[in-house]
């Protein structure tokens, strides 16, 4: 019963949401929904972590941010084939209520985003990484990095690829590999490099 309305409300949540398209919204999605956009944010915040925290530093957190994407992906790829809930793009209650597609359609299963777990496992890792310069003030970052994630994770459902509920879930799933992974990292590397100090 209570999952049953949970589901409900989920269906009407990302019709409303997916609703609000038009010209600038459909272009600005389909563009932060293609994962080649990501791929110069993450190049960028690799070469600001080298110029941040040394060579030595930085590679330890890239290497803790490539396992975050990693993590994210495969347990994603483990979770869709599991559950089995169809993307709204082949749901016919979704189809019927208006979804507006931005795009194909891809794999038919959708639960959980693994577009929004990555970005947002990226942006608490590359937080907790930056934390390892102590000199560094990055509150700017912090907000520029988590809009970016959720905006990601928006654009899910703006192309009807995902529900809301896969969005949020996708996010707490890359927040929990972001922050484990992250702090694993900033652990060796004060570890490694405090005799440095």
């Amino acid at each position: 019963m209570i999952l049953d309305s949970l589901i409900e409300w989920d269906k009407a949540a990302t019709l409303w949401i997916n609703s609000f398209h038009c010209r600038f919204s459909d272009q600005l999605f389909f563009f932060l929904s293609d994962r080649k956009v990501m791929i110069p944010f993450y190049a960028l915040v690799a070469y600001f972590l080298v110029r941040r925290l040394g060579w030595k530093k930085a590679v330890v957190v890239i290497v803790s941010l490539a396992l975050t994407i990693l993590a994210c992906d495969q347990f994603g790829n483990l979770i869709k084939n599991t559950v089995g809930r169809l993307r709204p793009c082949y749901n016919m209650d979704m189809l019927t209520g208006g979804l507006h597609q931005l795009e194909g359609r891809g794999g038919f299963y959708g639960f959980f985003s693994a577009h929004a777990a990555n970005a947002f496992g990226f942006a608490l890792c590359a937080l907790i990484g930056f934390r390892n310069d102590k000199t560094l003030r990055y509150r700017h970052f912090a907000f520029f990095v988590i809009i970016w994630a959720i905006l990601i994770g928006l654009s899910r459902v703006f192309s009807g690829k995902h529900f809301l509920g896969d969005v949020l879930v996708g996010f707490m799933v890359g927040a929990i590999f972001g922050t484990l992974i992250g702090c694993a990292a900033r652990l060796i590397i004060n570890r490694l490099f405090r005799a440095q100090e």
